[in-house]
């Protein structure tokens, strides 16, 4: 059997290039018609694989107050050129929206702190300075926005307005539930991007309380979160369902048993988690990531437990190559560009990117609310980051 990976690697390509002359025997043989829809099925396959591989993980964890720590990873398979970003309150903000249904206005009631991408001024994840705090994430094949001819007379926004209109607007997560039946989203191409992106969003306020909204069938189908875990598609819903095919997993050691007149010990710690998917899928993330918020042992509030966050965070980094499709090469190498941690007691943001893994923080107390102007700051330091050394002074024992 070949090794992993490169062995592997060959032997498939060797499998795949005896097998590909039988192939072409069969197509030919295909009507005209029938060929030209593999083609473009073919063609389509190649131009979103991609970007159905984009991942991002999101989850809470609980202090030992009972207050609630929010983090999420960003993945895409190119720069996304992010920034950290603050909007101040009564800033007036401009959705987009289509020829037909101009996008809406509204003047910003919350001062929000957060992370835009390509140089927009609005938020691809953020806090508000009531606690509330969440993020949009990838939803490729399932998101169904409100086609133009029914926004009617409701305000209407493109997919990535949605985060910062809530963000700005509300102070908990039951405000934007009842809320949402005034707003439509439409499938608006994004410039940078070229396509409508698929996207659905979380939210969690300082109470605990966790929605996931989800553009399906032409509307926003809105869900309680009671896990405060999401990753991509499917559906929110499908991921749930999922759950029950994980629920002999446990952070518990597993007992030993009696076989055959012979006990059998569990080799090592861990035995209870055998059989958690380790893939960077979006099924198996889920299921990881509510593994790991769920264990976690709560801890002092503040910085304790953002840095316990931030360690399960750790286990969802994707470097680069470890997620990428061959067809496109170097443009398709998916990798984690920066991750978040939102403190929603104590109003501080915590950041960190892919080429400085030091956490930043962006703290409310620093930033004026009443302020005139959006604020943006670069996320990549001027220097590479300082290694801090150990003490010169080692004495021998």
């Amino acid at each position: 059997m070949p090794a992993f990976p490169s062995q592997l690697a060959a032997h498939a390509r060797r499998l795949a290039a005896r097998a590909r002359p039988r192939c072409r025997r069969i197509v030919r043989q295909l009507p005209r018609r029938l060929r030209a829809a593999l083609v473009l099925v073919l063609a389509a396959a190649m131009i979103l694989a991609p970007l159905e591989a984009i991942a991002c993980t999101s989850f809470t964890i609980r202090t030992q107050t009972k207050g609630v720590i929010y983090a999420r990873t960003m993945e895409f398979g190119f720069p996304l050129q992010s920034q950290s970003m603050f909007i101040p309150r009564k800033q007036v903000i401009s959705a987009t929206g289509t020829d037909a249904h101009p996008g809406t206005k509204w003047t910003t009631k919350y001062a929000t702190i957060g992370m835009n991408a390509f140089g927009l001024k609005c938020l691809s994840d953020g806090m508000n300075e009531k606690g509330l705090a969440g993020g949009l994430l990838y939803f490729p094949d399932y998101a169904s926005y409100t086609p133009d001819a029914d926004a009617g007379n409701r305000q209407v926004m493109a997919p990535w307005d949605l985060l910062t209109w809530a963000l700005t607007n509300f102070a908990n997560v039951a405000e934007v539930k009842e809320a949402l039946s005034q707003i439509v989203v439409l499938g608006v191409k994004e410039p940078h991007l070229g396509f409508v992106p698929g996207v659905h969003y979380t939210l969690h306020d300082a109470s605990g309380a966790s929605i996931v909204i989800e553009p399906i069938d032409g509307r926003l189908k809105v869900y309680d979160n009671p896990y405060s875990v999401l990753t991509n598609s499917p559906p929110f819903d499908w991921h749930e369902m999922n759950l029950r095919n994980y629920v002999k997993l446990s952070p518990t050691q597993a007992p030993p048993r009696v076989i055959a007149g012979q006990t059998i010990r569990p080799l090592g710690e861990g035995s209870g988690l055998l059989g958690i998917p380790g893939d960077t899928t979006p099924p198996s993330r889920f299921i990881r990531a509510l593994g790991f918020s769920q264990a976690a042992v709560p801890t002092e509030p503040g910085l304790p437990s953002v840095r316990l966050a931030e360690h399960i965070l750790n286990n969802f980094d994707i470097p680069k190559g470890w997620a990428q499709d061959p067809a496109l090469k170097e443009a398709s190498i998916e990798y984690t560009q920066w991750s978040v941690v939102a403190d929603l007691e104590n109003l501080r943001y915590y950041l960190k990117t892919y080429e400085d893994p030091t956490l930043r923080e962006l703290d409310f107390k620093q930033l004026d609310p009443d302020g005139k102007d959006i604020l943006l700051g670069p996320l990549h330091p001027a220097v590479t980051p300082p290694v801090t050394p150990l003490p010169d002074k080692m004495a021998a024992r």
